[in-house]
């Protein structure tokens, strides 16, 4: 069943009529095919009205769709003969972070992707996507995997941050975070990163510091979430909206900033409306980046990535 967010209500409630009117129509019912249509084309014209302004706050809502394609469904989609590989070497394996090998397009890949999970019983499994230091580290080790074999590191980042509970902290969260960020940035290989939905803090820039960064229509980046952020400043988790707005999270706003490369389209209502067009966007961009960056000397797309992201918050913004 289609989950509908609170700006998307006079849609739903279209939708749910011509659910209804689809049921009566039939051999043995009334003939409503004209009044299905007119209430179509009225439900899709409120769904690209409400979607050509969202605000900041309405695309939070939207990135953290739980209806959205997740990485285990990119992957499903987009890598063949995926081959998952588990562990850090050090202490154990994460399951909010996922990684294999596997060919993208028939081009040998190394893919690594947080994972949210679709229903609570995944959830639970990974963590809501929230990464420990051996989920870092399990990447680091996948990173150094691609560039002893000179393989392409897809990364997938759909994550509200780091989890940030003791046993992680414990174990070291912010020098596996730093080191994983250190791993993007000197791989000898090229790295493209996509945030697919949420990508929050420490715990997304540890897969997203890439040769090209890029984001989906609707996706958020940020350096805290708005809820945190509101909390922080003004002491009330119902400022959220506002925080939203000062943030500047979009993939708009980021690509104005030049913090990301390119913004891939989604389908009209969202990535959550019509999973298989989303995926097959991200997987034409990804298909469009690769060639270029595989053109390049190791030394050179290494110098350039690390430049890039030294140069970002210097430039003047045009």
């Amino acid at each position: 069943m289609r989950q509908f967010l609170d700006f998307e209500k006079s849609v739903a409630e279209l939708e749910n009529k011509i659910d209804e009117l689809r049921k009566m129509s039939g051999p043995d019912g009334i003939n409503i095919a004209e009044e299905i249509a007119r209430l179509s084309e009225k439900a899709d014209r409120q769904l690209r009205t409400a979607y050509a302004k969202l605000t900041p706050w309405q695309k939070v809502q939207v990135a953290r769709h739980a209806q959205r394609p997740h990485t285990v469904d990119y992957i499903g989609a987009l890598i063949t003969e995926f081959a998952p590989l588990a562990g850090d070497r050090l202490f154990g394996e994460d399951k909010a972070i996922i990684g294999g090998i596997g060919r993208f397009n028939g081009q040998p890949v190394v893919v690594i992707g947080t994972e949210r999970g679709a229903e609570i019983e995944t959830r639970l499994k990974h963590n809501f996507g929230m990464a420990r230091p051996e989920g870092y580290r399990k990447a680091q080790r996948l990173m150094k995997l691609a560039g002893r074999f000179g393989l392409p590191v897809l990364t997938f980042i759909d994550t509200s941050g780091a989890w940030p509970g003791i046993d992680a902290e414990a174990r070291g969260q912010a020098e596996a975070i730093a080191r994983s960020i250190d791993t993007c940035l000197n791989v000898p290989v090229p790295v493209i990163a996509t945030v697919i939905g949420e990508g929050g803090s420490g715990g997304a820039v540890a897969l997203g510091a890439g040769d090209r960064v890029m984001m989906l229509e609707h996706a958020i980046y940020s350096v805290i979430s708005p809820e945190a952020c509101s909390s922080i400043l003004w002491r009330d988790p119902k400022q959220a909206s506002t925080a939203a707005d000062a943030l500047k999270l979009t993939a708009q706003d980021l690509l104005q900033l030049r913090l990301i490369d390119r913004i891939i389209p989604e389908p009209l209502g969202g990535a959550q409306r019509d999973p298989a067009a989303a995926i097959r966007a991200v997987g034409d961009a990804i298909a469009a980046e690769l060639p270029g960056l595989q053109a390049k000397d190791p030394a050179l797309l290494k110098a350039q990535r690390r430049d890039k992201f030294l140069a970002m918050g210097r430039e003047a913004v045009s």
